[in-house]
């Protein structure tokens, strides 16, 4: 079963606590110190248009990219699920963006041209499982980035999943939609289990009810750090995202910038 695929219908609507607006910001303040990225203007010359790309690679719905767009970056976006693209495509029809969108499985990442900057953010690089595949997609970031590029993603830790999701039972209410997410979390793996059951009313008091099952890995921030230097980028810096300071070992999500090497 597809990830996201009935629940794309109202993804945004319960994600409408996440600070959208308070991310793009720091990715635009993160891209502006450290990247080689300029914000749209016209040009002719191909390197400097792709110098000014922007990927956001695990894009979704495309909610984070259109703020990017209105920033002033050139955007594409990159996402595993078709449904949720189909979200983000008519967002692009209703604001009239020129974002192209692509469907891809980001450990098969397939570019045009390089980028100067990919990001990607609210834990979309824990679904994949595996070190090696973890890898695997860092080293493609490296390959489509343009020289001196930048990456900036975060991750949930193995601290989050274990000490504070765990094996828990989160529900939630709306007048049109509720869910009851059920959390199992396996220490020895460190795969981390979401069964979803969502229910959307339909018509009148009649709701239609889905489910959809989700895993994530939870990695260490020393785990990452190999993973990104062993895929030939260099470490710029690290955040905790929700204090803003240097990760503790109790840091529940942590932003990584680096950069492009060895072009």
């Amino acid at each position: 079963m597809e990830a996201y695929g009935d629940f794309s219908e109202v993804y945004d609507e319960f994600m409408d606590n996440v600070p959208y607006d308070e991310w793009a910001q720091r990715l635009d303040e993160l891209i502006q110190k450290f990247g080689v990225t300029d914000k749209k203007k016209d040009s002719t010359d191909a390197l400097e248009s792709e110098r000014n790309l922007v990927l956001d690679l695990g894009c979704g719905t495309g909610t984070l990219t259109e703020l990017m767009y209105n920033k002033g970056y050139d955007c594409m976006g990159v996402d595993i699920s078709a449904s949720m693209l189909n979200v983000a495509m008519e967002k692009k029809m209703e604001h009239g963006t020129d974002i192209l969108y692509l469907c891809q499985d980001m450990r098969e990442l397939e570019l045009y041209s390089t980028v100067g900057c990919v990001y990607s953010v609210c834990d979309s690089v824990n679904y994949i499982l595996e070190e090696k595949e973890l890898e695997q997609v860092f080293s493609l970031v490296n390959n489509y980035l343009y020289p001196k590029g930048i990456f900036i993603f975060d991750f949930n830790t193995e601290y989050k999943y274990a000490q504070v999701i765990g094996n828990s039972t989160i529900a939630e209410n709306r007048e049109d939609a509720a869910f009851i997410w059920e959390n199992y979390y396996n220490g020895e793996t460190h795969i981390n289990e979401y069964d979803l059951t969502v229910y959307v009313r339909e018509e009148g008091d009649y709701f239609r009810r889905f489910t959809e099952t989700h895993y994530q890995k939870g990695y260490t921030l020393e785990t990452m750090i190999g993973l990104v230097q062993n895929a030939g980028m260099e470490l710029l810096w690290i955040m905790d995202v929700d204090t803003g300071l240097e990760p503790t070992p109790g840091s529940e999500r942590i932003c990584i910038v680096a950069r492009e090497s060895g072009k």
